[in-house]
């Protein structure tokens, strides 16, 4: 049998040599609980009536928002600063008040995401339905809020905000993508947007639908730059389709069938689908 002895002396062999700090000074890393806390803040500020506390919302609706405002930006710039290299915290509460100047836009933007939900979805029984239950419009939500983050080259922090969406609705779309007004994700299950997709105004996208990347043939840094497609505007993706590849181009008013594969583009106003499967019915006895 083992010895605790030299289980433990077999770890610290691990540690010393492993190619990530794991043992020595705690590194200087944010809180996972207090950047859901700030998404949660984020979620009570931009959508108040289904989110926020009832008693500070019989402050008037300005008053409410600089509440809010100020504990966002003090919990938000606490943990940039632990996010930055110790030597550039200095710059974190600057960072943090340019995200939230961006805050009116980005709930405009979420509002016109709510009205493709609303259009798209006859489902949807109303608009205030989408905000309090659609898995995909928080995945958006939370998108929306760390691409900000994302932009200004804060590490770490963009990627646990969009892993905590992904956790709650199985919908993974990268901090990094470039996703324009007017969004729509429809069940939302299993959906993958790569890091350097770009996606226009007007778009739809069901569930499993996947926008990635080419695997890579010479390991991590062999491709750099453009490495996910670009769809444009008014384009619908179906079920289970996967599109690939950094210079593959969706054209506008295009629509994507259920299982297709692309790794090329495809021209404006095409209608892409695969064959049909030959169904074969046998008697089961």
């Amino acid at each position: 049998m083992t010895s605790n002895a030299d289980i433990a002396r077999a770890m610290a062999e691990n540690m010393a040599k492993a190619a990530v700090p794991l043992y020595g000074k705690k590194m200087r890393l944010p809180d996972r609980g207090a950047i859901i806390g700030i998404i949660k803040e984020f979620r009570r500020l931009l959508f108040p009536a289904y989110f926020g506390d009832p008693q500070l919302m019989a402050l008037p609706a300005e008053n409410y928002a600089a509440l809010l405002l100020e504990r966002i930006e003090t919990a938000l710039t606490a943990q940039v600063a632990l996010a930055l290299p110790e030597e550039q915290s200095f710059a974190a509460g600057a960072l943090t008040h340019e995200i939230l100047e961006q805050l009116p836009r980005i709930q405009e933007t979420l509002m016109t995401d709510i009205e493709a939900t609303f259009d798209g979805d006859p489902a949807a029984a109303d608009k205030e339905e989408i905000i309090f239950a659609y898995p995909g419009l928080f995945a958006i939500f939370v998108y929306r809020i760390a691409h900000e983050l994302y932009l200004r080259h804060i590490p770490m922090i963009p990627r646990m905000m969009t892993e905590y969406a992904h956790s709650r609705t199985g919908i993974d779309i990268h901090p990094g993508a470039q996703i324009g007004p007017w969004f729509f994700i429809d069940h939302g299950t299993g959906i993958v947007i790569g890091e350097t997709t770009v996606i226009g105004s007007h778009v739809k996208l069901y569930q499993g639908v996947t926008l990635g990347a080419l695997s890579p043939r010479a390991g991590h840094a062999s491709l750099p730059g453009k490495r996910h497609p670009t769809v444009c505007d008014y384009v619908t993706i179906y079920s289970g389709a996967s599109i690939l590849g950094g210079e593959t181009v969706i054209g506008e008013h295009s629509v994507v069938g259920g299982n297709a594969f692309l790794t090329g583009s495809v021209a404006d106003n095409t209608r892409v689908v695969i064959s049909a499967p030959e169904t074969v019915f046998k008697n089961a006895h």
